[in-house]
């Protein structure tokens, strides 16, 4: 089919908004899957995302439909919507031609439909606005429309409104697509140059690409050359998704496809990254990149959040390890090194793209490998400047250096963008404020919904945030951030010394003017989580050795005058004497057994 009655789309939306079950509309209208075959979220391949009713591994379909005579290939990309995974949108929107914008009628524009929406205006995308859900009785087409109109332009005529649950309305979107988004342009008789939007490992063909070709030709058995990762490889097969994998001859510009590549490691075949062919004529590899000039936007993608993982039992230590290793085969941006406490044993201190997918991965381990595991509360990584001129990256206050040798510490901010109704903003600035927050502006998206722009230490956006803003919105606000540079900050490391011994899994970087209040937090939560002994325990909160918090736990207390039934009250006082020695003699020797649940309390969020 020629490149004119292509056309290559995706659908946008904030979570929850319904592109899975539009996406499952697409394949029944077009019989891409068979009734018999057909299920709810079908591009939904795992069973978290079926559970939790979101999209976390983007997903593209062949479809095959007819307009007026005339037979069209329809591309679609099912993208994920949440904030930790903006970087894969935004590859599989350089993808497209055109974007589906995917609004709720119960909610109307949320937060990260607003940033995927910019994503796509930056790539020049068309977009065709639909609002779905019409069907649910407290539904605002109305008032979601005016939204829509005032923040993209456009009149109420413009806006299908659909129900992707029952189908109605569902064929005008795709005879819009066909309308409005433009066949692919791309150059066949120019050098190979194929987009990777995504990549999965599988155990026989290794590393799969899923790619848009944007110029040239690539036929089976091609050899294949990677511009970002500079990874040379022989293509094992090549075909197209509907969602099944079918095998094909040849991709050429325009198709959307996947190439399975042999390799044994997803890091070598990144996405965002080009794919090109590889000549026996090419020197070396400065000569291909100058040849073959790299699409734009690729960038390494790097964890932002840190949190150890330990196992509960510690000869479990070798099975989290293998379970790992496996999940890294199909996830390049989980990354994860060898850690050690000297309270919670082995583990391995892991960086992810944020907290959803924190969540995703020791979800996976709990289901999938019978993990069952400690996760410490999640840091960021702080930037130290050391007064011999030198920088360096740590993920954990244990790996601080000593506070007399550190100049400054630089943490990462972030741009936050909270869309909230109108009579909520006094509630919401305060939490920003407590957040450590800067208010930057307000803009008004309808009468009585509103956008507040903040920029914000990256660590307090991750860590509660979103909690506490769904608990003062009454689930009404919604945010979005992305991340922006390392800046200085006023930082200190807190230390937990209990009975005198300081425990490295209970300490934190705070700011300065925070130590105060967590100090006296984290040991009210110890004195309770932590049981009596036979001799009082003192739990400290310490920085670089001065004490700014303090709780005792009281010994438990025999009663050793029981047994006396009268006489002198100097022997009352005699056996009261040998007590108090022999508990001073205890203390002396006794050493603090901190059960499981206590690290629990303090660490877990």
């Amino acid at each position: 089919m020629s490149q004119q009655n292509t056309r290559n789309f995706c659908i946008i939306a904030h979570i929850d908004h319904g592109k899975s079950t539009l996406a499952d509309r697409f394949l029944e209208l077009t019989k891409t899957v068979e009734d018999r075959n057909m299920k709810a979220q079908l591009l939904d391949q795992m069973d978290i995302e079926r559970e939790r009713g979101i999209t976390i591994k983007l997903q593209p379909a062949k479809m095959r439909y007819e307009l007026e005579g005339n037979k069209y290939t329809l591309n679609l990309i099912d993208t994920p919507g949440h904030v930790d995974f903006a970087y894969e949108v935004s590859r599989s929107l350089a993808a497209v031609e055109g974007a589906i914008l995917l609004v709720d009628a119960t909610q109307g524009i949320q937060a990260q439909t607003l940033a995927n929406l910019y994503l796509a205006m930056e790539q020049n995308l068309e977009i065709i606005p639909v609002i779905n859900k019409i069907d649910m009785p407290n539904a605002m087409v109305d008032k979601v429309s005016k939204e829509i109109c005032d923040l993209i332009g456009i009149t109420n005529k413009e806006i299908i409104k659909i129900s992707a649950k029952t189908g109605e309305n569902v064929e005008e979107v795709l005879k819009e697509v066909i309308k409005k988004v433009p066949a692919p342009k791309g150059e066949l008789d120019q050098p190979l140059r194929a987009l990777i939007f995504d990549s999965y490992f599988d155990s026989y063909k290794g590393v799969v690409a899923q790619v848009r070709v944007i110029d040239g030709k690539i036929n089976n058995e091609d050899p294949i050359y990677f511009l970002g990762t500079k990874s040379k490889s022989e293509i094992i097969e090549l075909g197209v998704i509907t969602p099944k994998l079918v095998k094909n001859e040849f991709l050429q510009a325009g198709d959307i496809g996947y190439i399975a590549t042999g390799l044994k490691e997803v890091g070598k075949c990144r996405v965002g990254d080009t794919i090109t062919k590889y000549e026996s004529s090419f020197k070396d590899s400065s000569e291909i990149n100058r040849l073959v000039k790299q699409l734009p936007g690729y960038k390494e993608v790097k964890p932002t959040v840190f949190a150890s993982l330990y196992p509960v039992e510690g000869d479990e230590y070798p099975n989290l390890r293998d379970a790992l290793e496996k999940l890294k085969l199909n996830d390049a941006s989980l990354s994860y090194e060898v850690e050690s406490s000297s309270a919670l044993g082995r583990g391995f201190i892991c960086g992810f793209l944020g907290m959803l997918h924190l969540e995703i991965i020791s979800e996976r381990l709990t289901r999938e490998y019978d993990m069952n595991l400690v996760i410490t509360t999640p840091s960021v990584s702080y930037i130290i400047k050391t007064r011999d001129e030198k920088e360096i990256t740590i993920f954990s206050p244990t790996e601080m250096p000593d506070p007399s040798n550190i100049e400054s510490i630089k943490e990462p901010w972030a741009k936050l963008e909270i869309i909230l109704p109108k009579d909520r903003i006094g509630s919401v600035m305060k939490l920003a404020e407590n957040s450590r927050a800067i208010y930057q502006s307000t803009n008004y998206l309808s009468e009585d919904r509103v956008i507040l722009n903040y920029e914000a230490p990256l660590i307090n956006i991750i860590v509660d945030f979103y909690d506490n803003l769904k608990s003062i919105s009454s689930g009404f606000a919604s945010m979005n951030y992305e991340q922006l540079e390392f800046r200085t900050g006023d930082l200190i490391k807190l230390d937990i010394l209990v009975a005198g011994e300081e425990v490295e899994a209970f300490s934190r970087i705070i700011p300065q003017n925070k130590s105060q209040e967590e100090g006296k937090k984290i040991v009210a939560k110890l004195k309770t989580a932590i049981p009596r002994q036979n001799f009082s325990v003192a739990l400290q909160a310490t920085i670089s050795g001065k004490i700014i918090a303090r709780e005792t736990i009281n010994p438990f207390r025999k009663d050793v005058t029981a047994k006396l039934y009268g006489g002198d009250v100097s022997r009352k006082r005699k056996l009261l004497e040998k007590q108090k020695k022999g508990k001073k003699k205890m203390k002396s020797f006794g050493k603090v057994e901190i059960p499981q649940e206590a690290f629990l309390s303090v660490l877990k969020k």
